[in-house]
């Protein structure tokens, strides 16, 4: 029995990421809330405005660079570290002189 290859229709719609003038929405309303929150604490237009300039910035460029970046981020802390190389447990070192028996230093 021959097998033949199946053939699944899958549209571009569904692959890519929802964006809004080019970053992804939640990155933009958090760039935007930021953005307003500086704005009424500070008092201050220009401060709003760069505040959300920078981090509508830093977003375009986290999802032009991997559009999974925000899950990956508040996903990990879900899970344990495999391999933390600042944990180590602490170990006693002692130097064997080939000289004495006793093994003391003369």
């Amino acid at each position: 029995m021959a097998r033949t290859p199946n053939a699944h229709i899958v549209y571009r719609s569904i692959n890519k990421p929802l964006t809004i003038w080019g970053v992804e929405r939640r990155l933009f309303f958090l760039a935007l809330l930021m953005g307003a929150g500086t704005f009424n604490f500070f008092g201050s237009l220009i401060g709003g405005i760069f505040m959300f300039t920078a981090l509508y910035l830093l977003a375009r460029w986290s999802t032009k660079s991997d559009t999974q970046l925000l899950k990956i981020l508040l996903n990990s802390s879900k899970f344990k570290t495999r391999y933390d190389p600042a944990k180590h447990e602490v170990f006693d070192i002692r130097r064997i002189f080939k000289h004495d028996k006793t093994g003391a230093r003369s």
